[in-house]
């Protein structure tokens, strides 16, 4: 591999995950390119997490939260605490082939209007399919992993895309610095889930692409399963449902709400009645988002001041 000088810190979020991050650290360690710094943020696990985590003492920096402060403000901690050119946001059920930051630092590298990349993140529960190629969004305003539980051989092109799952992340200083709102990379009124299309959203509005490298390749276990909806507590779910429409007030453009309104109308009819009918509870995430609707507001005018490209460019990517 060539060598780089560019630093590289790797972020990542616990919360009692003794029964994966091993696994994920050992494959950082056997990376081929040089990580500058390690940091952990650990969001007051109450298993073995913080006790496993001391073994690392003195190759890894551990930040301890008293509290679940969620995804997006502990990484933001990890961010503030680092002076690397690149961050990679990782998950602690993933593991990385020893290449992974090689091969995404080469293709940010080769395509400098690129601000965030990642790989071919293969499914831990399905070996040869993937669980994530990159995000894509529709015009529904719903976002969805590319080729998830397609064979991987499927999606051996590398290319640019929407934007790219949170799960295993590179991001370059410069773009999240000139992205970031009121000092916050990740929107800390997410808490949790969408955060990183919501950043994919945003940088395309400022003009920064993203780029998915099939060389770089990563499994991942997915806390989340598809068909076991059910088994999430309610409060995930309520994260997952409301944040959808917190990134829509702060990016959406009122014009091209109205040119896809068949897509979303359709969508919102089929989403109201099943949340009606088969998860009520969900009603009660309306709360937050009132609560927080005039700094979501704010976030929305600054965001929109900041859109340094043609809104035809950003939402050729909203597909329907």
């Amino acid at each position: 591999m060539k060598s780089k000088r560019s630093t590289v810190s790797i972020h990542i979020v616990t919360f009692n995950s003794e029964s994966c991050i091993q696994n994920c650290l050992e494959s950082i360690f056997q990376q081929s390119y040089s990580i500058s710094q390690i940091i952990i943020v650990d969001n007051a696990s109450s298993d073995r997490t913080k006790e496993f985590l001391k073994k690392y003492h003195g190759e890894i920096d551990i930040l301890y939260n008293s509290s679940n402060k969620g995804f997006a403000q502990a990484h933001n901690q990890a961010i503030r605490s680092s002076h690397s050119d690149y961050f990679l946001v990782l998950n602690p059920d993933i593991r990385l082939d020893k290449n992974y930051v090689s091969y995404l630092i080469e293709a940010m590298e080769d395509h400098p209007s690129v601000g965030s990349s990642a790989g071919m993140l293969l499914s831990q529960n399905q070996l040869g399919f993937i669980d994530s190629a990159g995000l894509v969004i529709k015009r529904s305003r719903r976002a969805f992993d590319r080729g998830q539980n397609d064979p991987s051989l499927k999606w051996s092109r590398s290319t640019e895309v929407f934007g790219v799952s949170g799960a295993a992340a590179l991001y370059s200083r410069v773009m999240v610095e000139d992205i970031s709102i009121f000092g916050e990379f990740f929107d800390e009124d997410f808490f949790a889930y969408k955060e990183d299309v919501d950043v994919a959203w945003r940088a395309q509005l400022m003009g920064w692409g993203a780029y998915y490298e099939s060389k770089a390749v990563a499994t991942h276990e997915r806390g989340w399963k598809s068909g076991k909806r059910k088994e999430q507590p309610i409060f995930v779910r309520r994260l997952s449902y409301i944040n959808r429409y917190k990134m829509m007030l702060k990016n959406d453009i009122i014009g091209y709400v109205f040119l896809h309104c068949f897509y979303l109308l359709s969508f919102e009819v089929l989403s109201l009645g099943y949340t009606i009918l088969r998860e009520p509870q969900l009603i009660l995430a309306w709360g937050d988002l009132f609560n927080k609707f005039a700094t979501i507001i704010k976030k929305r005018k600054q965001i929109q001041e900041k859109r340094k490209v043609s809104l035809q460019r950003v939402y050729n990517w909203f597909n329907s």
